[in-house]
């Protein structure tokens, strides 16, 4: 598999469970102590960077660090914004057409250069 995709596909991994760790806690430990729910956040923290930590190193063989950083963010807005929708039943707002579209213009400037 190519650099770029198994980057990709490992930071899609890392961001599921980063998007866990972070936020699945309001809705399933929101009635036990904080200190609970931080200690399950960084277990499933450790299993995040398991993916985070090799698609950083593997996509920085072909990407630059801002090109990595810019393409975890997408990742990031593209697995959030079902998960509050589907997971923690948030509203859908037209915030996160225009987030992700200044996404997609963060992502033009840090790669045009690849495609140029």
């Amino acid at each position: 598999m190519k650099p770029i995709y198994l980057s990709i596909s490992l930071l899609i991994c890392s961001n599921l469970f980063m998007t866990f760790a972070w936020y699945a806690h309001l809705k399933e430990l929101n009635h036990k102590p904080w200190i609970i729910a931080a200690l399950v956040s960084w277990g499933i923290a450790l299993l995040e960077y398991l993916f985070q930590v090799p698609a950083n190193r593997i996509g920085y063989s072909v990407m630059n660090v801002g090109q990595l950083k810019i393409l975890q963010e997408v990742i990031t807005l593209s697995i959030f914004v079902p998960f509050s929708v589907l997971y923690l039943k948030e509203p859908l707002k037209l915030d996160y057409l225009w987030a992700g579209m200044c996404m997609v213009g963060a992502a033009y400037f840090m790669f045009r250069g690849r495609f140029a």
